[in-house]
């Protein structure tokens, strides 16, 4: 999945963001157990996975703030 950037994220509708979040959640999970049983292809992975939820999850609490 490639990473959008804060200002693409910022764009999509909130409904959007939080079924990306979703979907990225369950892929962090699936990965996590994949790394626990054998190696990854690509190790980074679960580390841009990781940041993109952040990103995801902090556009929707300026949104809650705002």
């Amino acid at each position: 999945m490639p990473r959008k950037k804060p200002e693409a994220l910022r764009e999509m509708k909130t409904e959007e963001l939080e079924q990306q979040l979703v979907v990225l959640t369950e892929e962090r999970f699936r990965l996590g157990f994949r790394r626990a049983t054998e190696a990854l292809g690509n190790p980074l992975q679960l580390r841009a996975i990781r940041r993109e939820i952040a990103r995801i999850n902090t556009i929707l609490a300026e949104r809650k703030r705002a």
